[in-house]
């Protein structure tokens, strides 16, 4: 297992360091800090609550201290989220500020949600290792450490190119294993950077973390029809739901997924046809 344990607790308020590494260094998939209230820690699947209550002033630092001020991480705020160093996510609740029906941003944040990114090498050994294929399943099941470790299994080989938006599957500073032959983009839309890729790397396979708008869709559509192989992920709890979702319409009616790795909260998985969902 690897994971930048340093760069997490280094957004967290000084407060909270040492008690959070004795707990959770090695079992700690989430932190919540919500105002007024205890803070939780979420390990191993299990939740336990500190006597420590949230401030502002905690919410305030972690915010300030993942994004570092960057126009980026203020971008992505407005999706209601932060990506710290180290591929660390921090969620963000709160009071919103909307422009012509549009979130822009958040004004006063009043819960966070921070998750721990670790890479587990090795179990993308039984997952497939060539042609395209789909990773379904709920928020915090698993989805990108499993992509990542298929990733780096399939650049043994062959050459992708991973279209990495937030800087989450591969951070900088080669925190995680991304393989021999794995070229990383990263800072702009996944369907921007999908179609940069098939341009100008050449790459066997392209793969890309939560597919979530119809841009996306039809930009891996694109890729699929130049003869790319393709591995990506999507929030949806097994193939009846991914098909009754309007977004993902396209890309289920295109049939460029063979086969969908669909996994269960419990990190258990299993895999099915794609002709299972049309």
């Amino acid at each position: 297992m690897k994971c930048a344990w340093n760069a997490f607790l280094s957004i967290l308020p000084p407060r909270l360091r040492l008690e959070v590494d004795s707990l959770g260094r090695e079992t700690l998939q989430e932190l919540h800090l919500r105002l007024n209230r205890q803070v939780e820690l979420v390990l191993g699947g299990n939740s336990c609550l500190l006597e420590t209550i949230a401030r502002e002033e905690d919410i305030r630092f972690v915010v300030n201290t993942a994004s570092r001020y960057s126009p980026w991480a203020a971008s992505s705020a407005a999706h209601g989220y932060v990506t710290a160093p180290g591929g660390h996510r921090i969620g963000i609740c709160g009071d919103c500020v909307v422009q012509a029906g549009l979130v822009t941003g958040i004004r006063q944040a009043s819960s966070l949600c921070l998750r721990v990114a670790r890479s587990f090498e090795g179990i993308g050994q039984y997952a497939p290792h060539c042609g395209s294929v789909l990773i379904l399943g709920p928020p915090g099941a698993g989805k990108t450490t499993l992509l990542r470790d298929m990733i780096r299994l399939r650049s043994q080989k062959e050459g992708i190119c991973v279209v990495d938006e937030r800087g989450e599957l591969f951070p900088a500073g080669d925190i995680f294993e991304a393989g021999p032959r794995t070229d990383v983009l990263t800072g702009c839309s996944k369907a921007q950077g999908v179609l940069m890729a098939l341009r100008s790397m050449g790459p066997k396979c392209i793969a890309v973390d939560e597919i979530t708008a119809a841009e996306d869709c039809q930009a891996l559509i694109s890729a699929g029809g130049c003869g790319v192989e393709l591995l990506a992920t999507a929030h949806a709890a097994n193939c009846q739901d991914l098909k009754r979702r309007p977004v993902y319409r396209p890309l289920v009616q295109s049939g460029l997924f063979e086969r969908v790795i669909i996994l269960g909260r419990d990190k258990s998985w299993h895999e099915e046809r794609m002709e299972l969902c049309t």
